[in-house]
Order: structure tokens, then C-alpha cells, then sequence
């Protein structure tokens, strides 16, 4: 762990000195729970909210919520200094330790490769990936109309994610992988878990919680 206390330049110094850390590798073949993570803003609170669903069922087994005080301003490519924070007592609550963190946020798909899904995947030595609905950065073709397809995403000269339709004829999300997943694995758990909606299960659900405080 490192100080969350700091100052802009000292968090971008802090990206940078971790990026190398952030290791690609496929998933182990015997995941079973994938928690979504999601974390909403009010005014001066936060509000960390994950949910726990089991694979292959798709069931949910578990959830958590952290509700306190804003911990640092909204500066896009810093997001994990606003919500890591939140996140991580948010993870202490839960009675399931889930095999991956699915996130939305980005992966690599971010200027310095160390997005809010490799930030922390990287703390915690977890498979982690991140499903962004918007593009933070990057230059793709328009993927196909049917769920499914894909197009790379590139930054300069680098692969740093998939644009992926999750539905017919809907806006795709943006796939990336944090630490300890493969793009393509981080891509397949992605339509895997888009069962019926644009997001999948897990980060629709915690979206849901962090917004409402129920999954009702």
C-alpha cells in the first residue's frame, strides 16, 4: 500500500512507479465469482458498492457497501486516488473473497497503463479488468451491429483494449484488462456476463447499488 494523502504530481508518480507491476496472464480455469465494483459521488460522500455473483449461475452471493467522505478531486487519469479509497473497506465487509475484480473503469486503457483496474489489482495481487462505458482515450474502427463484435482499441503505437458490443445495435462498452487477466480473457468474461443488458451482471449491479444503497 502506499499514502492516498497526496498531491496530484506525487499520484502520478505513484502511477508510474506501479505500472510495472501490472502483469498480463490468462485466467486460472477455475474462477467462480466475479465481483463488480462501482462507486458513486453525492456532493462531499462516496459510495463504494460491490456485488459478488457466482459463475455459471450468475447468482448473487454476496455484497457490500462503504459510504464516507470524498477523498480526492475528480482529475481524469486519477480516478483510483477518489475511489480506491472507498473501495478498499467496502472489501473488507464482504464474506465471500471473489476471484476476480470486474471494475467500471478502465485497465491499461489509460495514458500512463495503470487505470483503476490495474491500480487495484495490483495492491491486492488480484485478477482485475475494467469495463468502461465511455472511451477515456485511444482510436478504434466501429466495431459490428451484433453482440459480439469487436475492434481493437489503440493509444499511439499500443493495443490497450477492445471495444466491445454487448448487445445488438447498442452503444459498445470499452474492455481492458488490469493485472492478472489477457485482453481476450478479459473480453470473453465481459460477453460471458452481458447476459441481457449492455453491462455485465456484476458492474450493472454494483452500479445499481451505488446509486440506489439496494439491489431492489
Amino acid at each position: 500500500m502506499h499514502r492516498w494523502d497526496v498531491t496530484p504530481k506525487e499520484a502520478v508518480a505513484i502511477q508510474r512507479e506501479l505500472g510495472p507491476l501490472v502483469v498480463e496472464e490468462p485466467l486460472p480455469d477455475d474462477v467462480e465469482t466475479v465481483a463488480g465494483l462501482d462507486v458513486s459521488v453525492r456532493g462531499d460522500q462516496v459510495r463504494a458498492a460491490i456485488v459478488v455473483l457466482r459463475m455459471p449461475e450468475i447468482e448473487v452471493v454476496d455484497q457490500a457497501i462503504w459510504e464516507g467522505p470524498v477523498a480526492f478531486p475528480y482529475i481524469p487519469g486519477l480516478l483510483s486516488f477518489r475511489e480506491i479509497p472507498a473501495i478498499l473497506p467496502a472489501l473488507e465487509k464482504l464474506k465471500v473473497d471473489p476471484d476476480i475484480l470486474m471494475l467500471d473503469a478502465q485497465g491499461i486503457a489509460h495514458p500512463r497503463r495503470f487505470g483503476l483496474g490495474c491500480h487495484l489489482g495490483v495492491l491486492l495481487d488480484k485478477p482485475a479488468l475494467g469495463v468502461g462505458k465511455s472511451r477515456l482515450l485511444g482510436r478504434h474502427e466501429e466495431p459490428g451491429q451484433l453482440k459480439g463484435a469487436t475492434a481493437d482499441l489503440y493509444h499511439k503505437s499500443d493495443l490497450i483494449g477492445r471495444v466491445v458490443r454487448t448487445r445488438d445495435n447498442v452503444k459498445p462498452v470499452f474492455v481492458s484488462y488490469g493485472h492478472r487477466c489477457t485482453l481476450d480473457d478479459a473480453v470473453d468474461l465481459t460477453l460471458r456476463l452481458a447476459v441481457k443488458y449492455k453491462l455485465p451482471e456484476p458492474t450493472r449491479l454494483a452500479h445499481r447499488l451505488s446509486y440506489r444503497g439496494t439491489l431492489e
